[in-house]
């Protein structure tokens, strides 16, 4: 039987495997407010030009409170909460007008 499998390696190009083991950071126990893991990886320089060390410097609080990241519903579901929690604060933003 003839081998059908297709190779995606590109000739003259080979890398070699890290076989060097675990790097050993230890897992997160915290978690910052953003839902970010407050984990400690000791040869980042969050100072460096290609590390965002403040990914919400230029948002807004409204950009901040909507999160679609719940695994456990589909997006139009997720975004149907959301609307309606809208929905509800806003009602309670008016009858206290």
């Amino acid at each position: 039987m003839a081998d059908d499998t297709k190779t995606t390696s590109t000739p003259g190009i080979r890398a070699d495997l890290d076989t060097s083991g675990p790097a050993g950071i230890p897992a997160a126990a915290d978690f910052s407010t953003s839902g970010a893991p407050v984990q400690i990886v000791p040869d980042v320089d969050p100072s460096h030009p290609a590390v965002d060390n403040d990914p919400r410097a230029h948002t807004t609080l409204d950009m901040n409170r909507i999160d679609y990241n719940d695994p456990t519903i589909d997006g139009p579901e997720a975004a149907a909460k959301m609307l309606a929690a809208q929905a509800s604060t806003a009602k309670k933003t008016d009858t206290k007008s």
